[in-house]
């Protein structure tokens, strides 16, 4: 899942151990981002763990088939339902990929919302101050709430 269609860089995911798809007995899953859409709420390498299934409001974090491409996974913020679908945003705005590129997103390619985002620790954090840095802000609930970014509103 790591090919990147061709035009603005899209995020993916990567499914990670135990990450074998939606069943009915586990509706979580943990996903690796790559690419830097969601800056700076998500980074590239940054595991999430995604509820499948959950209820999406306006301002969560979202798992998504790409509209073009639904082999891609994608991660975006749900900014607002619109009749058809999901307006979705990416927190960077230079990096495009998003409702503005290929409109309303269908109600049934939004999988999953995003409840927790985990950083791995960098090579070059192994000082103590480093790790002490990074145990502080490695795991982190991702919710409307705490991470709103300001291009919510939908252009």
């Amino acid at each position: 899942m790591r090919d990147v269609p061709e035009g603005p860089e899209v995020p993916e995911l990567t499914q990670g151990q135990g990450g074998r798809g939606m069943s009915a007995r586990m509706p979580f899953q943990v996903v690796e981002v790559t690419g830097p859409s969601m800056v700076p709420t998500l980074h590239h390498g940054d595991w999430l763990l995604v509820h499948y299934g959950a209820a999406v409001r306006p301002g969560d974090v979202v798992i998504l088939r790409h509209p073009f491409q639904q082999d891609l996974l994608v991660v975006k913020r749900a900014a607002e339902r619109r009749r058809g679908g999901w307006w979705v945003l990416a927190d960077n705005s230079f990096a495009g990929g998003d409702s503005t590129d290929y409109g309303t997103v269908p109600e049934e390619f939004v999988l999953a919302r995003v409840r927790a985002r985990y950083r791995p620790l960098k090579k070059d954090q192994r000082s103590v101050l480093g790790v002490v840095t990074w145990a502080v802000s490695a795991l982190r609930p991702v919710s409307a709430a705490r991470s709103v970014s300001r291009r919510l509103r939908a252009r």
